[in-house]
């Protein structure tokens, strides 16, 4: 039998190491460091999403749909490759940055998501087949394997057209889309409703189908807001606005659906889990907002101009909306405990630091005053996440190993 608790070790193991890979990008607008910025930079995004999120979500797949299955074994051996991969790039990425050994282990990690993906797909119990929440996170699993693409094509363009290349952004824009929009927030979607299902919530079809369809239109269209920096044309912007505004609809229709079971999860969650859901709540709403006014050339090009806007809302969705789900989930589950002291560096160091780069663009967008220890200021309340997720890690490994 497989401890899942160990697994989320692991993973928290990688999110430490993330918060401490972010100071340490901090202090390069402080103080000399020799080590290559975008070496470090592609180590901490490359560990953020395929170390702490993926092994966390893959764990509650695992959990949720899967652990009846009776095929412990194999998901284990997909679970050691993974982390052999994770592990490759956590040590090539700082040292070379994208070249052959970093590129090599970052491509098996392709093989990794497919494994698991092939793996979840095919062994799922057939009494999950036909449920509203298997049909979330199964076309979760899809947009995991179609982000590929992105990595897929950035060998070939780096080849053959350079780096300086428009498609060699979209590239990356592409996947981050799809892993952000599709993968991360579908599956979390995707176990909100196993747990609604699970005790007894049921909904009407036709409301399921609709958001269903909304959501997934959203996903393809609003693919069109991460190319409008290199000004498209006109169709572009439409297509975008048009997927911005699916999505609004359809995240209506997932607060029309939780309006009537709200009180139920306000019973079944506990009160951090609880609070981290409603910070979740509220963030989704700025996302959906913000990505509606990105589809207007104005906002477009001004976030191409202020890399600060788009820097925040990738940290906002990450840390704002992803992370506090899973956790949430993962509190949920019995799979964590989440200390009151994390919570409270956690949201402390969030606010601050989204505060602060936020603010940064907001003054060079509207001349407004930039005070001269900006820098060591987001360094200094940086460093309250690596402490946060040390409290939680440490909490982790404590009550592991206890309950053995």
């Amino acid at each position: 039998m497989i401890n899942l608790k160990k697994h989320i070790s692991v993973a928290l193991a990688y999110f430490l190491l993330v918060a401490l890979m972010g100071v340490l990008l901090r202090l390069f607008f402080v103080t000399p460091v020799q080590l290559n910025f975008k070496y470090i930079l592609h180590a901490h995004s490359h560990t953020a999403l395929l170390g702490w999120i993926y092994l966390g979500l893959t764990t509650l797949i695992y959990k949720i749909f899967l652990s009846e299955a009776d095929k412990s074994k194999l998901y284990k051996r997909i679970f050691i490759f993974t982390n052999t991969c994770i592990l490759g790039m956590l040590v090539t990425f700082p040292y070379q940055g994208y070249a052959l050994y970093s590129i090599i282990f970052s491509t098996l990690f392709l093989f990794a998501s497919y494994w698991f993906t092939w793996f979840a797909i095919k062994n799922i119990p057939e009494h999950f087949k036909h449920r509203f929440s298997w049909k979330l996170v199964k076309a979760s699993l899809w947009y995991l394997v179609f982000s590929s693409v992105g990595p897929w094509a950035i060998g070939g363009v780096m080849a053959t057209l350079g780096t300086e290349s428009i498609w060699y952004k979209t590239s990356i824009y592409f996947y981050l889309h799809f892993q952000y929009n599709g993968w991360f927030i579908l599956a979390l979607l995707g176990i909100l409703f196993y747990i609604l299902e699970k005790n007894g919530v049921v909904f009407r079809r036709e409301q399921l189908r609709s958001f269903f369809f909304l959501l997934n239109f959203a996903v393809i269209f609003t693919l069109f807001l991460s190319v409008l920096w290199f000004g498209p044309p006109t169709i572009i912007y439409v297509l975008g606005l048009i997927g911005a505004v699916a999505q609004i609809l359809a995240f209506y229709e997932l607060y029309i659906l939780l309006k009537k079971p709200w009180s139920f999860l306000i019973k079944s969650i506990s009160p951090r889990g609880l609070l981290l859901f409603k910070i979740a709540g509220v963030l989704l709403v700025a996302k959906v907002l913000m990505q509606f006014f990105s589809a207007f050339p104005y906002m477009a090009d001004l976030a191409y101009r202020l890399k600060d806007f788009v820097i925040g809302y990738l940290h906002l969705v990450f840390l704002g909306i992803v992370v506090p789900l899973m956790l949430a989930f993962l509190n949920y589950f019995r799979l964590l405990t989440i200390p009151k002291s994390f919570l409270w560096f956690f949201l402390l160091a969030f606010i601050t630091t989204e505060a602060l780069i936020f603010y940064k663009a907001f003054a060079f967008w509207l001349g407004l005053p930039f005070f001269q220890n900006y820098y060591i200021l987001l360094a200094a309340f940086s460093c309250l996440f690596p402490i946060a997720v040390g409290i939680l890690f440490y909490n982790q490994i404590k009550n592991f190993y206890l309950s053995t």
